[in-house]
């Protein structure tokens, strides 16, 4: 993928020389935070949302997860797609698209009369999701010529996504509760209404019409294989405990499997590859994307799980929900604020701290629901404590030691890759995961549920651990294959 930023051409009535800095830098930079920023909430509200969602639309346990696991997975199909979109058709021209279409499902999800068109509803706003977040570095390369301004712009995207996750869930938990005009959940996904429309207001007037590049191929052949490969392994896994685990539950695992074996051989020989051919024999890179595989896959999982415990297992109104998952929210702030600090002297080594915090937090989760028969907040606020310091510690710093290992004419294909499997994983990680807790909820206690699933968290825990060795020691050493 061509990631070599286009100079823009400034507006006419900007009264600039194309030497000078774009005039609507900084507003160019708010309206890709806001895009962030959108994602980031609509990822995490429904965590919330969905126990009161699945008593006021009815469906399926399974449904709970697909409210979820459709946003993630059609955003990550798309995702490596939409990044290459924006080479080909411009990428102020996919921003603008995507970010109307993004903000109008919002609104749409909040007045789906059912779950299955809920459901769609969610799949078609990580569709144009897909289409507006890989332009975002795009387009503030383009606008940010003068590397300390860049810098700091970039900077305020820690901020930018700490404050919204320890803002949403309280705010779609008070939402929810308040039932304002009796709209109770709906209300939710509203959130994102006001915040796109504004963005798209400002988007149209200060993203630069950069130019496009139609001689670039989009590889239909490859969107199609890995985004049939990826529907072949999530849905069983989500309907086939619903279904009893029919033979074609299986056979769908097996074909999505084949299919990922397909779309890599396919690449390997593709004109136009969605993922640079190189990247697939760069063995620290692919240990570093299972690394990011176990991790999301692990805490997207458990956050589910965790939520379902409180409001379907123990009763939790959704503010209650929400005010449980805070002291994992503020972990995670303080893991990512204490790893920027030592990441230098500990090297790769801060990976192996951060994992280990989860899983003893994990650990801690499962042995205070151990012979219990019901659990508090506060019993399981320091288990979530160290579960946000550990993923804030190891994820926060997680994606430059894997992009080390890439050249700069890799490093774009690379980052689309790492955001697809990020969503991805966590679409695994809640069907895995939310399967195994329904599964066990259906016949033990609630607490049975949450530590079944906690222990579970482990393995993956453990592959990450093992694979971070594969990784280099230090994120500034010299790309090597």
């Amino acid at each position: 993928m061509d990631t070599a930023p286009i100079t823009a051409a400034p507006p006419a009535n900007a009264g600039t020389t194309s030497t000078q800095p774009y005039r609507l830098r900084w507003v160019v930079a708010a309206v890709v935070l806001a895009a962030n920023v959108m994602d980031l909430l609509d990822a995490t509200i429904v965590n919330v949302a969905a126990p009161s969602i699945h008593r006021d639309l009815g469906g399926g346990a399974s449904t709970i997860q697909w409210l979820s696991a459709g946003y993630t997975l059609a955003f990550a199909v798309l995702l490596i797609a939409g990044a290459r979109l924006g080479d080909i058709l411009g990428r102020r021209r996919l921003f603008l698209a995507g970010s109307a279409g993004f903000t109008l499902f919002s609104a749409a999800s909040a007045a789906a009369p059912t779950v299955g068109v809920l459901i769609a509803f969610r799949a078609l706003q990580g569709a144009f999701g897909a289409l507006m977040i890989p332009q975002g570095f795009g387009l503030m390369k383009q606008v940010f010529t003068d590397d300390a301004e860049i810098g700091k712009a970039m900077g305020l995207f820690g901020p930018a996504t700490g404050i919204p996750m320890l803002a949403a869930p309280i705010i779609a938990g008070a939402l929810i509760d308040a039932n304002l005009w009796g709209l109770g959940w709906r209300l939710v996904f509203l959130i994102n209404v006001p915040i796109g429309a504004l963005a798209l207001a400002l988007a149209i007037r200060s993203l630069p019409r950069g130019a496009t590049h139609p001689g670039v191929k989009l590889d239909f052949g490859g969107v199609w294989l890995v985004g049939l490969a990826l529907v072949a392994i999530i849905y069983p896994l989500i309907q086939g405990r619903t279904d009893g685990w029919p033979v074609w539950s299986f056979a769908m695992l097996a074909a999505g499997a084949l299919l990922l074996v397909v779309f890599l051989w396919h690449e390997r020989r593709s004109d136009s590859p969605l993922i640079e051919p190189t990247l697939l024999t760069n063995r620290t890179y692919l240990s570093g994307i299972a690394v990011v595989m176990a991790l999301f896959g692990a805490f997207g999982g458990l956050l589910l799980c965790v939520s379902l415990f409180g409001q379907l297992g123990e009763g939790w109104s959704p503010i209650h929900a929400a005010l449980t998952l805070t002291p994992m929210v503020v972990g995670l702030i303080l893991g990512m604020v204490g790893s920027s600090a030592v990441v230098k002297r500990v090297g790769r080594h801060l990976l192996h701290i951060g994992i280990v915090l989860i899983a003893a937090g994990t650990v801690g989760v499962a042995l205070i629901l151990t012979g219990a028969h019901t659990a508090s907040s506060w019993d399981l606020l320091p288990g979530l404590f160290f579960i946000g310091a550990g993923v804030g510690a190891s994820i926060g710093q997680l994606f430059q030691f894997i992009l080390t290992s890439v050249t700069m004419e890799e490093v774009g294909s690379a980052s689309g890759v790492m955001e697809a499997v990020q969503q991805l994983s966590t679409a695994l990680g809640v069907a895995v995961l939310g399967t195994i807790f329904f599964s066990v909820f259906a016949t033990h206690l609630p607490t049975d549920a949450l530590r079944v699933t906690a222990w579970v968290c482990l393995v993956p825990l453990a592959a990450a651990f093992v694979l971070v060795f594969r990784l280099p020691m230090h994120s500034q050493e010299e790309p090597a294959h």
